[in-house]
């Protein structure tokens, strides 16, 4: 079975970078050697791996990095801590 993981890194400037991949140890790879001089990653490593859900299914993966990159900072925070229950409320709240 095909296996499809959506990812979180933070980089060394405090960003955070939304990924998906279906290779997750390969692609950590490429962060951390700077394989892609283009990649947002490039002049902001090293990086770390702090989230990361895994997906069978492609669509819902790629629909999944796409809502996650469209958050801001607090819900993105509030996933790589677990609390996933907060979401509804930081929904609410504007910033």
């Amino acid at each position: 079975m095909k296996q499809y993981f959506v990812y979180i890194l933070i980089c060394n400037d405090n960003s955070y970078y939304t990924g998906i991949t279906n290779n997750l140890e390969r692609r950590l790879f490429e962060h951390e050697n700077g394989e892609n001089p283009q990649c947002y990653t490039y002049k902001k490593r090293p990086v770390k791996l702090v989230f990361q859900e895994r997906f069978t299914d492609v669509n819902q993966a790629i629909a999944f990095e796409k809502q996650v990159k469209g958050w801001r900072r607090d819900k993105k925070e509030a996933i790589i801590n677990g609390n996933w229950s907060l979401l509804p409320q930081l929904a609410k709240t504007a910033k």
